[in-house]
């Protein structure tokens, strides 16, 4: 009797260690947005994916979270909560177009987890993607923005998801077996390798559904039919791209098995997110230069579920306005680090905003409006910063052109509102907005005080736009696909004289004019187009 008695008490003490503990895993799908899960209102070719679709229950699901358009940038505001143009990682690490690294002295989850409590395991498992490879010092990036273990592909895109190079704590290893269940079965590993008595904070970033397309091993999708082979994939890409969640899927459900198994599921939080939109190739949407890459909705409105035991009358669905950087003080404070802040240096100032009175079911608005942007080391004409309230969301593209939406009524930012005269409601949005983005980067740039003198027929609506301006030797003129493209283009000075004449431009969206040799003042870019002729003035400096 005794002895059944004190096997019932040390049976209660382990489940009030269990319960009272609290651990966080973020879980990261790379590419993917909202429209392939059926719990999206905008989900179009949905996919069963029945391990992800249980945190529903459990959790809550944010239905306006936004974050960059690419994946290093938008990983970097989760791990620092600090928006790009803070960071200055603002593209792809070693990507189209270049970006700048992350700062391993950024304040990150977890060194903060660290001095809030150093028995809080920490490990990075999956793609890292925020430093090159080299020189061999970034390979222990991770561990010196505070992990305990790293271990996974260190670049972006995996050459092969069956070939690929893995990184255990800087020590590179080649690895055959598929990357997704090698991320699940070291985030396994390490699991089980901590001690049941320590909190853990686990960062598990799959590759997977990013490129290079393929077909998953048998049983871990439900798609037969797919032979693999690169004729089928071309043909079907979207299937793949489908095949491919279905397997993150599988061993994610692995990893809740294990936990269970542990008697540490009821204990973890887990965050289920996408990075950024799909690519055009894998997109569901009819304009598809407004996919990934891109501060366009599509773009940047990616899933996020949040379940767990801190999560109060769960199997909510959130309208608030969210950004991936409010991650960061969200996992912190959820370890009971609510006075964090104490620790941020003046001269590094967080931006998020802690989804935790959300969790605890106080409130469902943590803030009035979320931003996104994207630019690179080499500059093109879809680097731009987006602002959105709950109603209207304005875009200034860096090459100097704006749109403005009513993203409620008008979800696939289709009218811009710019192009028309505004009413009264729509322009005094549009100023908050655009005020807004001027007190957040300290600039007064973001207001076009003549705004509210757009007609609806200035300009006879021409779509082209030139960037840099002012230049310091290249002028770029991007065309716009939905109208004809131009059949003359010319640039003159102030006296009418012609340094450029192009009467039969070669057929592409973007022409690039150089003017190394032209002396410095202001030029006009003449475009015919459709029988009309257009002018905009650019400053050469």
């Amino acid at each position: 009797m005794k002895l059944k008695i004190i096997a019932a008490a040390f049976t209660l003490l382990l489940s009030f260690e269990a319960n009272a503990q609290r651990n966080t895993i973020i879980i990261i799908a790379d590419d993917l947005g909202t429209d392939y899960f059926g719990f999206y209102e905008n989900s179009v070719d949905t996919v069963d994916v029945p391990n992800i679709r249980s945190l529903l229950a459990k959790g809550v699901r944010f239905k306006y979270l936004m974050s960059n358009p690419v994946c290093s940038s938008t990983r970097t505001t989760i791990l620092t909560g600090r928006y790009s143009f803070r960071t200055g990682v603002g593209g792809i690490v070693g990507g189209l177009g270049g970006s700048n690294q992350i700062d391993t002295a950024e304040i990150s989850i977890p060194k903060l987890l660290k001095v809030h409590n150093p028995n809080i395991a920490k490990a990075n498992i999956g793609k890292w993607h925020l430093k090159q490879a080299t020189p061999a010092i970034n390979l222990i990036s991770p561990l010196s923005l505070g992990y305990d273990w790293a271990e996974g592909p260190f670049i972006g895109q995996l050459p092969s998801y069956t070939n690929w190079t893995k990184y255990t704590n800087g020590v590179a290893s080649t690895v055959t077996n598929y990357a997704t269940t090698e991320n699940v079965n070291n985030a396994v590993s390490w699991l089980k390798a901590q001690k049941k008595s320590a909190p853990f904070f686990l960062w598990l970033a799959f590759n997977a559904p990013h490129e290079p397309l393929h077909l998953p091993p048998a049983g871990l999708h439900k798609f037969t039919s797919l032979n693999g082979t690169p004729a089928n994939i071309n043909a079907q890409p979207k299937a793949y791209f489908k095949a491919m969640i279905q397997a993150m899927d599988h061993e994610i459900g692995r990893l809740f098995d294990t936990l269970r198994s542990m008697n540490r599921f009821d204990s973890t939080d887990i965050i289920f997110i996408g990075d950024n939109g799909n690519t055009a190739r894998t997109a569901q949407i009819s304009d598809l230069s407004k996919a990934k890459g891109t501060v366009y909705d599509y773009g940047v409105n990616v899933p996020l579920i949040i379940a767990g035991p801190s999560v109060v009358k769960p199997g909510r669905v959130s309208q608030a306005l969210v950004n991936t950087a409010d991650l960061f003080a969200t996992m912190v404070e959820n370890f009971g680090y609510s006075n964090w802040r104490s620790r941020i240096p003046s001269n590094k100032p967080v931006d998020a905003v802690s989804l935790m009175p959300i969790l605890k079911n106080t409130t469902d608005s943590i803030r009035p409006w979320t931003f996104s942007e994207i630019f690179k080391l080499t500059t093109d004409s879809s680097d731009g910063k987006a602002i959105r309230s709950k109603n209207y969301k304005l875009i200034k593209f860096d090459y100097g052109a704006e749109e403005f939406y009513n993203i409620a009524s008008d979800p696939l930012e289709s009218n811009n509102l710019l192009k028309g005269s505004l009413s009264q409601t729509e322009l005094t949005n549009y100023q908050y907005l655009c005020n807004e983005m001027n007190k957040l980067l300290g600039s007064n740039k973001y207001c076009n005080n003549s705004v509210r003198l757009h007609d609806k027929n200035q300009n006879n609506g021409s779509a082209f736009e030139i960037f840099p301006n002012p230049t310091h030797g290249i002028v770029s003129v991007k065309f716009s696909t939905q109208r004809t493209l131009p059949t003359k283009i010319m640039v003159m000075d102030m006296s009418g004289k012609v340094f450029y004449r192009n009467e039969k431009p070669e057929i592409r969206q973007i022409l690039n004019i150089h003017c190394p040799n032209w002396n410095s003042g202001l030029y006009f870019v003449i475009v015919v187009q459709d029988n009309l002729v257009f002018t905009k003035k650019i400053v050469l400096e």
